[in-house]
């Protein structure tokens, strides 16, 4: 069943969604605050964009044109909806179709930033695959992978553009060696905690093309208090 949230503490923000599919989580506000923009961002990239959480929250922060990509049909619809309610069509384009026909659609060289909450687990290290299709695409490796990820950012990056994904702490070292072998130097790092007492379950990480070495860690980001209350940070993206 088809409804209509308000996006988290975005009081301004509605999203559509289908109470048979999973919902966005917090990673999709996460690296919308991470990622870096500036005056010159005029082009943003969304790979995999699910329906459309990251390309509506980056509205607010930018008047950059934002292209979001989403494989999955049914879930591709409910992000056009998500866009039209909200009038963002002008802003915000929703692609259906596999990343790795980006280039039909625009040529290399053409964005400067790229953002992705892509699928966290490897096929191989998960053999009790969900038996949902939409589930399974959205958080294993099967349609896309990590390598492909960061090639295809590679290519639409203008010089100097940058990534920015949200990822699982248990593959930094996969992707600081992909990133590197693509000419993405990883340039901040952000771990994300459930509580002050417990270990990092997110990784923000950010990386420039062609950039020079130097990376930063930046402060722990804890997304709860210990009373199970968002932190006072996470309560800011909201009034932000």
């Amino acid at each position: 069943m088809e409804v209509v949230n308000y996006l988290l503490g975005y009081k301004n923000l509605k999203i559509v969604q289908n109470t048979d599919m999973f919902n966005f989580s917090l990673d999709s506000v996460l690296l919308p605050n991470f990622v870096t923009l500036n005056k010159n961002t005029a082009k943003i990239l969304d790979i995999g964009c699910g329906n459309a959480p990251i390309p509506l929250i980056l509205s607010t922060k930018t008047s950059a044109k934002i292209i979001g990509v989403e494989i999955q049909k049914d879930v591709y619809e409910l992000a056009l909806k998500t866009v039209k309610m909200n009038d963002l069509e002008k802003q915000i384009e929703i692609i259906n179709d596999d990343i790795n026909n980006i280039y039909t659609y625009f040529e290399t060289e053409s964005f400067d930033t790229v953002v992705c909450n892509p699928p966290y687990f490897k096929v191989a290290t998960t053999p009790n695959l969900n038996t949902i299709e939409y589930k399974t695409i959205a958080r294993h490796e099967i349609k896309l992978n990590l390598e492909q990820i960061i090639n295809i950012a590679k290519k639409v990056l203008k010089n100097n553009g940058n990534i920015a994904m949200v990822h699982r702490p248990e593959r930094l070292s996969d992707i600081i060696t992909i990133m590197r072998k693509n000419n993405i130097e990883p340039k901040r790092i952000r771990f994300v905690y459930p509580k002050e007492t417990k270990e990092a379950n997110i990784l923000l990480i950010e990386g420039v093309k062609n950039g020079r070495p130097g990376l930063k860690i930046l402060p722990p980001l804890y997304s709860h208090c210990e009373n199970g209350e968002y932190s006072k940070q996470i309560k800011k993206y909201f009034e932000n």
